[in-house]
């Protein structure tokens, strides 16, 4: 019983983030699609035609392909773009991430729900890992979804408020309208992005009455048309309709199609925020509200027409509105475009933020509004930059018709690219047969190919502008994951050997000052070219060295207990150590303190777990200058069995400090790992010949505690980049001109860290790429 409320509540608050850009099209799809290429002729063919286009596109897309296939591809929960790459990621070595480690595979979010057969090799999976191009193209192609979505993002507000202000035409006179729309217009606009600094996580509770009785308006009057004027509208369901509009209005009937397509606009957010609610709450709300309300609402607004052709106001949503109820339902349709334009601008900064956390964004500062709610996060430069361009838009274009075509094109694009990771998916991630996804990809790409062809069909009448947007975007998320890689290349090439850091002493002039010297690195072994520059100029590094390397993992999360990856540098004496910290690409970064604070204790912990490993093997035992990994976690975060090929447990009687670490061996191709648990036994536990080994145990703590004392420092590089010579004039235009410009004008990595400035040391370094 509590599960099904639990399942109504939610259903309820998806509404308002989930539902309120689709609920919202009826405003505007009728009045884009007769807005040039068609005309509403006394037969009702067209009408009729496009009563069954509509019906059928929000049967086929919506219904049948998100809520019933796509919906079903989520990433632990999280759905979206970077959620179908990330799973492509997992199960084909196909990421163009940095820093890969064979450890990152014990993640427990890393499993996959489908484990592939060892029997079965797809052929899909071998040419994919084959082709080293295809790795590119695939990346290409899911940030030309993400570009889209960005475009999108400030194309919704501007053609949802705009056809909802629209109805003020019904009561003012031409001339008084046209000046009247665009300022009342903007002005909504600028509140709503005013608004956004407050967060995301009151959408639910806030906008969602607002969703559903605008959904029942909507509904309600339809089904008032329908009875009053046409109670056979529903005849018109029939994909005969189609044909006939097809067959009468031929080439404009195709292009008309740009303006149909804009019912299933916002289809994608029922994906792209499977996040923040569960898929049984998406699923209900859509098959039992949101889907027969917009039914009814398209219906009723043909029945009207088809009684009416020559009405003194153009075809539109408020024409078929009874007037007794206009000033209202015009209330509440504003109302409801400002719930659907924050759905889609909070989905833009969700997926700014993913993009930025794979090295694909440059780094902006992502404020999360709500401690409670996971991905509630705010955008400050996005959010300013998307309200001065949907203004300008709105200032620029002026009419519906230039909007739609606009908005349409992305929205399209957008489900094109969405159908063709999902095939690969099929395949890759759910082990079908490459013939179930062919279909899947024949069929709903054909249908989405036309849509997107008579978009293209309106390239100088608006739908240049999302391609533009994308072309742009897409430069700049290239350049800097071009650039990225190739500085991550460049370090791994210019590190130096931990023989190097071992040599450092007094008979070379340097000298060990108290504290911790955090030194922040992409790299996950070696020694930084970055250090060896610090130690050249400033010849003294802290008496506690950590080499910190805080990168993303293709998954979504990375649990607490799971989060750090921590070894030793060198012997036990040089108090040197590496330290590994993951996220996901949905993950809330720590702040300083608390980071901070946590990886001492983390280095604690895993000095008392080599203390106690030491213990155990033999005296003669070879032991590398750079020690194994380990995980330090938690003892209630638990390994499943089936990642661990050799486990190990060591019980104490004192559980009070119990610890669980996971071992990763990365000298092998495929990570070994083992489970052990550990405790700090009591004094008075040891025997006589474990004294000495409890005091450089004791001291190597006593040793951390002084340094964290003394203060910390952040050690992280300032860099420069340019191209080598010889390069090609596109590389030096892209990496000398295109990368600095957006790295100087771009947050720093001390922002993104979140470092004090007076903790705060930067290295300069040029990097020849």
């Amino acid at each position: 019983m509590d599960l099904n409320f639990g399942k109504c509540c939610g259903s309820k608050k998806s509404l308002g983030v989930v539902y309120g850009d689709l609920s919202i099209s009826p405003l505007y799809v009728f009045k884009s699609t007769f807005a040039e290429d068609i005309r509403h002729s006394e037969t009702n063919e067209e009408i009729y035609g496009v009563l069954s286009f509509v019906f059928w596109t929000l049967t086929l897309l919506p219904l049948l392909k998100y809520v019933f296939i796509v919906l079903r591809a989520d990433d632990n929960g999280e759905g979206g773009t970077f959620a179908l790459y990330s799973l492509i990621c997992r199960s084909v070595k196909v990421s163009l991430l940095p820093n890969r480690q064979a450890a990152d595979e014990a993640l427990s979010t890393y499993k996959l729900e489908h484990p592939p057969e060892k029997i079965h090799d797809s052929c899909v999976k071998r040419y994919l890992e084959k082709h080293k191009w295809l790795h590119t193209a695939l990346l290409i192609l899911v940030l030309l979804g993400t570009c889209m979505v960005i475009g999108d993002g400030l194309l919704t507000p501007a053609i949802s408020v705009f056809s909802a202000v629209s109805g003020l035409e019904m009561n003012m006179s031409k001339e008084h309208h046209q000046y009247a729309v665009i300022p009342i217009t903007c002005f909504i606009l600028v509140c709503l992005f005013a608004l956004q600094h407050f967060g995301t996580h009151r959408v639910g509770f806030v906008f969602a009455p607002i969703v559903l009785t605008w959904l029942l308006c909507i509904s309600g009057i339809g089904l008032y048309n329908i009875i009053q004027w046409n109670p056979h509208v529903y005849k018109a369901l029939s994909p005969k309709y189609m044909f006939m509009f097809l067959r009468k209005t031929r080439v404009s009937g195709w292009m008309s199609l740009g303006g149909i397509l804009l019912c299933i606009t916002g289809a994608e957010a029922m994906f792209a925020d499977l996040g923040h609610f569960n898929y049984a709450a998406i699923q209900i709300a859509f098959s039992f509200l949101v889907y027969p309300a917009l039914i009814l609402a398209y219906m009723g607004q043909a029945a009207y027409l088809s009684q009416h052709h020559n009405s003194a106001h153009a075809i539109g949503f408020y024409v078929s509105v009874p007037k007794c109820v206009h000033w209202p339902v015009l209330m509440i349709a504003i109302l409801a475009s400002v719930v659907g334009s924050q759905a889609i601008i909070s989905g833009t900064f969700s997926i700014i933020n993913q993009s930025q956390s794979l090295g694909c964004f440059p780094r902006v500062k992502v404020i999360h509004t709500s401690d409670k709610i996971h991905g509630q996060i705010y955008i400050p430069e996005i959010n300013w930059m998307l309200m001065v361009l949907c203004i300008a838009v709105t200032i620029g274009f002026r009419d519906v018709k230039h909007l739609g075509n606009a908005s349409g094109l992305a929205v399209m694009a957008v489900m094109l690219v969405t159908t063709c990771l999902m095939s690969l998916v099929i395949v890759l991630c759910w082990h079908k047969p490459p013939i179930i996804a062919l279909l899947f990809l024949l069929f709903f790409g054909s249908i989405e190919l036309l849509y997107f062809s008579a978009s293209l069909t309106k390239f100088r009448e608006g739908a240049w502008l999302p391609i533009l947007l994308s072309l742009f975007f897409m430069i700049i998320m290239f350049v800097w994951h071009y650039t990225t890689i190739k500085k991550y290349e460049f370090d791994l090439q210019n590190k130096v050997s931990l023989d190097w850091l071992l040599a450092l002493g007094p008979s070379l002039g340097i000298s060990r000052v108290p504290g911790i010297g955090l030194v922040f690195t992409d790299l996950t072994s070696g020694i930084p070219a970055n250090f060896s520059r610090f130690v050249t100029n400033l010849p003294a590094f802290h008496r506690v060295l950590v080499f910190v390397c805080v990168k993303s993992v293709p998954v979504p999360f990375v649990p607490a207990a799971e989060r750090y990856l921590v070894g030793r540098v060198g012997p036990v004496d040089h108090r040197s150590y590496r330290c590994i910290v993951r996220y996901g690409y949905r993950d809330v970064h720590q702040d300083v303190d608390s980071f901070e604070t946590e990886l001492v204790s983390k280095l604690a912990d895993f000095i008392r777990y080599d203390w106690h490993k030491r213990r155990q093997e033999e005296e003669d035992a070879p032991r590398s200058n750079e020690s194994r990994l380990a995980v330090i976690g938690t003892v209630a975060y638990e390994i499943e069995e089936n990642l661990q090929p050799e486990s190990v447990s060591i019980g104490f009687t004192t559980v009070e400090s119990m610890e669980e670490v996971i071992e990763m061996a990365e000298v092998a191709p495929k990570a070994t790992v083992r489970r052990v648990r550990f405790a700090v036994e009591e004094e008075d536990s040891y025997e006589e010949g474990e004294e000495a080994e409890e005091a450089e145990l004791r001291s190597e703590l006593s040793d951390l505690v002084a340094a964290q004392e003394a203060g910390t420092a952040f050690i992280l590089g300032h860099s420069h980049v340019k191209a080598k010579q010889g390069s090609s004039v596109m590389k030096r235009l892209a990496v000398n001109f295109g990368y600095n410009f957006l790295r100087r004008n771009c947050r720093g990595p001390d922002v993104a860290l979140k470092v004090p400035p007076v903790s705060l040391l930067e290295v300069g370094m040029v990097y020849v790429v």
